[in-house]
């Protein structure tokens, strides 16, 4: 035997005889259930795609009220993407979690939807901003933590594909936060024309090299292993949204659709993706979306600020910011009609000015004309009544 095999082997024998280590995971499970964990999710679709009813279903409460139509209209007339975001505190089994929910009304519901989607990186890069901001600091305590840790993308269940603002929008979001493509309102589509959706949208994100968050599959246990596969095999995942409970044919109350045909249930596997979806924001997968958005998306984007600017420099600010172009086309379109309004009301007050002058010109021209007139008839009179045929003047 060899001195490096003997050694291994007294280190396995120390090891063996217990000292605690085994003990590391309930430490950690003390200090993770005290401390509690900050997750972010942002919501990102057009209007009408159920985006708030969703987010209620999810949390089984009433986080975001949704609109009325007169609100919603009034909104898209305002041509603008916002950005509201939506706190909550849930706690289970003395577990607390700090939600922050992300919404973007706006987004895609005008005729010219270039750039739409840059509020929403803008959104994101400033969170990871901020948060560098805070490491960078001497002292770090009660650091705010909002970087986003997954990212809905909402399709409208059109039936073809995803369009090209579609592509455009989840390309520039993917390469920034963990991208979820959810298929909105599923019920609205039959199970065959889900499933070439389904294929047709992935087809898309494929052939784009679209990045989407991919969650580990391999699992010690081989049951975790089933239900990764089986939360993969759902992407991209075809959801119904609802807060009400209706009564299925069978006498069950569940939350779900009625329709003449029956009930389209939320937490059915067979009717949509709901409970895999949920699943992998919270039940399974919550812990890898919080390290995959520390390890991969924002040190990413640390890296790439540290190489190009000094320690404790702030981020420069972009000559050209394309989310304000559309809005500062549209102030100078606006300010040339008004000036081109301004100079035809100027060329008409000046044409009238002229039209006067010539008038008065003319006026007084006749008046000159008729003052010469009468002097030459007074200057006759004046001639034929003097005796001497001579008029004098003064």
């Amino acid at each position: 035997m060899s001195a490096s095999d003997a050694n291994s082997s007294a280190k396995t024998q120390t090891t063996s005889g217990g000292i605690g280590i085994a003990n590391l995971p309930n430490q950690l499970h003390k200090i993770v259930t005290k401390k509690g964990t900050n997750l972010s999710i942002m919501v990102v679709g057009e209007s009408g795609t159920g985006k708030t009813t969703f987010i209620n279903t999810l949390l089984t409460t009433e986080l975001i009220e949704p609109l009325e139509d007169a609100a919603r209209r009034k909104k898209q007339m305002d041509k603008t993407v916002d950005i509201n975001i939506h706190k909550a505190e849930l706690e289970e089994k003395m577990f607390n979690v700090k939600l922050n929910v992300v919404d973007t009304p706006g987004f895609g519901d005008y005729v010219n939807n270039n750039d739409c989607w840059l509020p929403v990186v803008d959104f994101i890069e400033n969170q990871y901003e901020q948060y560098l901001r805070q490491e960078q600091q001497p002292v770090r305590k009660g650091v705010v933590d909002m970087r986003v840790h997954a990212c809905l993308y909402f399709i409208r269940p059109n039936g073809h594909t995803l369009k090209p603002l579609d592509v455009r929008a989840m390309k520039a979001i993917g390469a920034r936060v963990n991208l979820i493509p959810v298929i909105a309102k599923a019920d609205t589509l039959s199970p065959t024309a889900l499933r070439q959706f389904k294929k047709r949208v992935m087809d898309v994100i494929d052939a784009q090299s679209i990045r989407i968050y991919q969650p580990p599959v391999e699992s010690d246990d081989e049951a975790m292993t089933v239900r990764n596969k089986d939360i993969i095999s759902a992407v991209p995942f075809a959801i119904i949204g609802s807060t009400q409970e209706v009564k299925t044919a069978d006498g069950r109350h569940v939350k779900g659709r009625q329709y003449p045909w029956g009930v389209a249930e939320v937490e059915n596997d067979q009717h949509c993706d709901f409970k895999k979806l949920r699943s992998l924001l919270i039940r399974t997968h919550m812990l890898d979306l919080i390290s995959t958005t520390e390890e991969v998306h924002y040190d990413k984007y640390r890296t790439t600020q540290m190489k190009t600017r000094k320690f404790g420099e702030p981020k420069p600010r972009k000559v050209d910011n394309k989310k304000f172009r559309e809005e500062e086309e549209m102030l100078r379109k606006r300010f040339t009609e008004k000036v081109k309004l301004e100079e035809n009301r100027f060329r008409q007050w000046e044409q009238k000015l002229i039209a006067e002058r010539d008038r008065l010109n003319k006026d007084l021209e006749q008046e000159h004309n008729l003052v010469k007139q009468l002097e030459s008839e007074i200057e006759a009179i004046s001639n034929v009544n003097s005796p001497n045929g001579k008029f004098f003047r003064k």
